[in-house]
């Protein structure tokens, strides 16, 4: 029992470490807060909050991984490598495209609530 405590303990660690560390996880954290607080304002639909959650979560996944490999990268090498350099901009790519599509996905949801 010990042990499953202290892993979600670690896992929580890790949630404040990516957002103590990471500049773009305060602009996620931002927007989470801001498209919640829409959400709740204007009374999307369970099936919209769940498209919306799944987004949110999908876009926190992306970064929390990007952070993990650069971390990671960091520990192995603080000279500039090619290959490491690769890895660093594939990752960021999926937050991007993480990013881009919660924000197709947030748009489609609140048009749909906008009277014109």
């Amino acid at each position: 029992m010990y042990r499953r405590i202290k892993a979600f303990l670690d896992a929580f660690r890790g949630g404040f470490t990516l957002c103590r560390t990471q500049v773009h996880a305060w602009i996620h954290a931002s927007a989470t807060i801001a498209v919640c607080s829409a959400g709740m304002y204007i009374g999307v639909s369970t099936v919209e909050w769940a498209i919306l959650g799944f987004a949110i979560a999908i876009v926190w996944i992306a970064e929390a991984l990007n952070t993990a490999i650069e971390f990671l990268a960091d520990e192995v090498t603080l000279e500039r490598r090619e290959g490491i350099q690769q890895a660093k901009d594939v990752a960021a790519f999926g937050v991007l495209v993480a990013a881009f599509a919660a924000a197709f996905a947030g748009f489609l949801v609140f048009r749909s609530h906008m009277p014109w």
